[in-house]
């Protein structure tokens, strides 16, 4: 089962409005100082540790928020500064900074020490499907008496809480202004500067980054050289099962590909989805890349050659690399009438994306078979990545804590 949903999770939000009214209060009695703080929802990584990198290097003093335990095992053994998020501790780390950093909502942060600090919400991808204010499923709760003014209730603490945010960056003006409607933003908050999370796949040489990239990946297993790596990425659906779940029959079509091909499948599920996505048998072609194995697949992508995906920003991602993007997408139609898109889902897919996993292992079998398709997807990849990133020189990162500073954030002590 998934674990978490809107709806759960915004009930549980409006069970703590007294505790974020209290912490309000104390949150404004408390002098913030310079300090920076980092939180991310998918543990140490994406774009807030390669932020944390650079304010780091700046001589910022900066603390790490962490949800759990591997988050204080992991911060510490990249030597970064770390207390725990929820707690006495946690609150007051974030009521005293004078910078809060997230990648996914307040809640990275303490939650409830969040008022008057200077927030730079970094996100986690350019957006497909519809987010924020403009996503019906962001102020979802469960068929209850009054679940149109809770709703309505929702909505207005969303954007209140957004209002708090001070920069945003954006991959492209395209991008910039999907995200200024979904976060109600205006006033420039919006920064076309890159996204941090994706200069990992622009920076060094390609064969650094490959190099990289395979370390990463061997924590599955050894990969030879002239293996193929294809990345199934499905993406989360709010606490409903991924429909594309292959079946034994399916499995069965696969492996024989694979084997083929002398090709890896790593599967990426999504941490918050769900569905039982290993095979029935052990195969050494089918590999499992989830979360608890590798938090960041960002740094992993320069070792895939093919990506299998449905609504995920990757998609936009990879086209930095230039990888073929095959989509899988059998409820394209529900999803676009519950969630929603930007544009239209065959704008980035096209009209010949799969719905079964018949046809996508027929479109891999042509990729991994005939260079000259794996050309032609190629190019369509790097061209629809060339519409919705302006930056690809690595220094999306830069620019955003350049943003920040701009924007009033003094430098360090000391800094010369």
């Amino acid at each position: 089962m998934a674990s978490f949903s809107f709806g759960s999770g915004n009930v549980a939000k409006l069970l703590r409005i007294p505790l974020y009214a209290v912490g309000r209060i104390g949150a404004l009695l408390v002098p913030r100082g310079s300090s920076w703080v980092f939180g991310c929802g998918a543990g140490i990584g994406d774009g807030a540790l390669a932020l944390w990198r650079v304010a780091d290097a700046e001589g910022h003093r900066s603390t790490w928020l962490a949800r759990d335990d591997r988050d204080l095992a992991d911060a510490r053994a990249l030597g970064i500064r770390t207390v725990r998020r929820d707690g006495l501790r946690g609150w007051w780390a974030t009521a005293r900074a004078g910078v809060v950093v997230v990648t996914h909502g307040l809640g990275d942060a303490n939650r409830y020490a969040t008022s008057g600090a200077f927030i730079a919400q970094l996100w986690h991808g350019i957006p497909l499907k519809r987010i924020g204010l403009d996503s019906p499923m962001t102020t979802q709760v469960p068929a209850i008496p009054g679940a149109v003014l809770l709703r309505r209730l929702l909505a207005v603490l969303y954007r209140r809480a957004a209002q708090g945010i001070r920069v945003l960056p954006a991959a492209s003006h395209r991008s910039r202004g999907r995200l200024e409607s979904a976060f109600g933003l205006g006033d420039g908050r919006v920064v076309v500067t890159g996204e941090p999370r994706v200069d990992v796949l622009s920076s060094g040489t390609a064969q650094e980054r490959r190099s990289a990239a395979t370390a990463l990946l061997t924590r599955t297993g050894p990969i030879p050289a002239a293996t193929r790596a294809v990345l199934y990425a499905p993406t989360w659906r709010d606490g409903a099962e991924d429909p594309a779940v292959p079946s034994a029959q399916d499995w069965v079509r696969i492996i024989a590909l694979l084997e083929e091909h002398d090709a890896i499948l790593f599967v990426r599920s999504h941490p918050l989805g769900a569905g039982a996505y290993a095979p029935p048998w052990s195969s050494g072609r089918v590999r499992m890349l989830g979360s608890d194995l590798l938090l960041d697949v960002m740094p992993a992508l320069p070792r895939i050659d093919v990506l299998i995906t449905d609504y995920s920003s990757m998609a936009y991602d990879v086209g930095l690399l230039a990888m073929p993007v095959l989509y899988l997408a059998p409820d394209a139609e529900e999803y676009a009438r519950t969630r929603g898109f930007y544009g239209r889902y065959e704008d980035v897919a096209g009209t010949d994306f799969a719905r079964d996993w018949g046809r996508v292992a027929a479109d891999l079998d042509a990729v991994l078979g005939d260079a000259r398709v794996f050309e032609e997807r190629s190019r369509r990849s790097a061209t629809l990545s060339g519409t919705m990133h302006a930056h690809r020189d690595g220094g999306n990162t830069r620019r955003v804590y350049q943003a920040i500073r701009a924007r009033g954030i003094p430098a360090p002590k000391g800094a010369g």
